[in-house]
This record gives C-alpha cells, sequence and structure tokens, in this order.
C-alpha cells in the first residue's frame, strides 16, 4: 500500500491527536478453537506490536489446548463466539445459531453453559462478551443475556440499543460476498476513516474484525503495516476488550 492509500486514515488521525483526542481501536477476531499456525502468527503480530486482540472463541470444540497457548499471550483475551457455530435457521435465510428457530431457553441455556466453559478453560482473561455467530442474534434474547452473566454484545456494524451493552466491530478484512480474501487496504483505510468522524463529536469506539484461519498475505500484509502506521500514533490507542466492558 502507498501513502495516498493511506491518507484517509492517517489524516483523520492526525485531526484526531491535533484536537488532543485519542480514538479507542480494538481488534476482534472470530472462530478460536485451538492452536493452529495462522492464530500463531496473529498472536506473534499482537505481540510484536502490542495490540490486545479479542478472540471470539466457539465454547463447543475448544479446551486445554487453546487456554494452555493463551496463557503465555498477555495480549490476548477471549470472548464467547456462540456455543457450537452451528446454523439452525432453515434453508434460504440468514445463518443463525441464535435465532428465533429454537426455543429462548434452550439458546440461553447453550449460552450459559459456553460462559461457564470459557471462564474454567481461561479465568480472569475471558471478558464476558457475546459475539453472536455471524453477528446475528434474536434481538428478544439481548435483554436476558445479562442474566446469564454476559456483560456486553458485539455485533458487525453501527451500535444499537438493544437492552445490554454493545461494542461492535465495524470494519472488516475479508471479502465474503466476491474474493472470500483480503479486500483491498486502500478501502479499509477508507472505511476506518468514516468510522472515525462518525464517532468524532462522541463517544464510540472503532472494532476491526479478523478471523484468523482464512487470512491471505493480502490480509497480513495490511494488518502488519496498519499495527506499524497506528500502534503508537497520538491519535489513537489499541485497545483491550475488557477495558471497554469495564
Amino acid at each position: 500500500m502507498t501513502d495516498a492509500d493511506w491518507a484517509p486514515l492517517t489524516d483523520e488521525l492526525d485531526r484526531w491527536a491535533r484536537a488532543g483526542r485519542v480514538a479507542r481501536f480494538w481488534l476482534r477476531d472470530d472462530d478460536a478453537v485451538e492452536p493452529t499456525e495462522p492464530l500463531e502468527r496473529l498472536l506473534a503480530l499482537s505481540a510484536r506490536h502490542e495490540v490486545p486482540v479479542a478472540l471470539a472463541v466457539i465454547p463447543a470444540f475448544t479446551g486445554d489446548a487453546l487456554a494452555g497457548r493463551l496463557a503465555a499471550a498477555p495480549a490476548a483475551e477471549v470472548a464467547v463466539h456462540g456455543w457450537s457455530h452451528e446454523n439452525f435457521a432453515p434453508p434460504g435465510e440468514k445463518k443463525q445459531e441464535l435465532g428465533g428457530h429454537r426455543p429462548a431457553d434452550v439458546v440461553l441455556a447453550s449460552l450459559e453453559r459456553g460462559l461457564s466453559h470459557l471462564a474454567r478453560l481461561h479465568g480472569p482473561r475471558l471478558a464476558p462478551v457475546l459475539v453472536p455467530p455471524w453477528n446475528r442474534i434474536d434481538p428478544a434474547l439481548v435483554s436476558r443475556l445479562g442474566g446469564l452473566g454476559f456483560r456486553a454484545l458485539s455485533v458487525f456494524g453501527p451500535e444499537k440499543a438493544l437492552g445490554l451493552a454493545a461494542i461492535n466491530t465495524h470494519v472488516d478484512v475479508i471479502d465474503w460476498r466476491g474474493t472470500r480474501g483480503g479486500r483491498p487496504g486502500g478501502d479499509l483505510a477508507a472505511e476506518m476513516a468514516v468510522r472515525l468522524r462518525a464517532i468524532a463529536s462522541g463517544e464510540g469506539t472503532l472494532g476491526l474484525l479478523t478471523h484468523h484461519l482464512v487470512h491471505d498475505e493480502t490480509v497480513w500484509g495490511f494488518l502488519e503495516e496498519l499495527f506499524e502506521r497506528t500502534a503508537r500514533h497520538p491519535g489513537c490507542r489499541w485497545t483491550r476488550l475488557s477495558e471497554l466492558v469495564g
């Protein structure tokens, strides 16, 4: 990427810095289950630039191996990625694990089990945040999540008032509807700048969404340069998910 590609983001961050403001960035990476080569690459990148990462972990398929690896990764935290990332929507509907296709009590019981399982494995590394698979959840369930122990919900897009604090992601590095590879870095930088302008007059964060298991070199290269340009920029700070929840 050229400086011109980065200019929308860097110019906006420079404006924040001149105004004495600091934008809160955070990184969410979905679908972690076990140690893998792509996860190692993500954790190394996070550590090298001191950028915290919140891993949305699928409870049904994870265990001691991931917990042991993350014990040596102080910049990594864990959020609850549904229970099994299983689609219960009928053909023709968008995929959902946490939709209205099953009794609410059944869905909520699976989420409570997932929270308990990850708390046992990860202890204080767990942020009590629900990340619905495919970023979709029946709105009727949200007001009941607090009673299970969740303190926030994280989906994709602008935050909405659904009955629980929202800490969303806003820019996704993957072109899911096209190449299913990394999106052009200039487009991502421009989207990040748009989000910064949207929160410039009030509270809010910029959440970047990644998916380590499907990253291509376009994504890895973008992340490396993004962290180089932003990790020590006075106009922003990469923030731990637990800080945002707190």
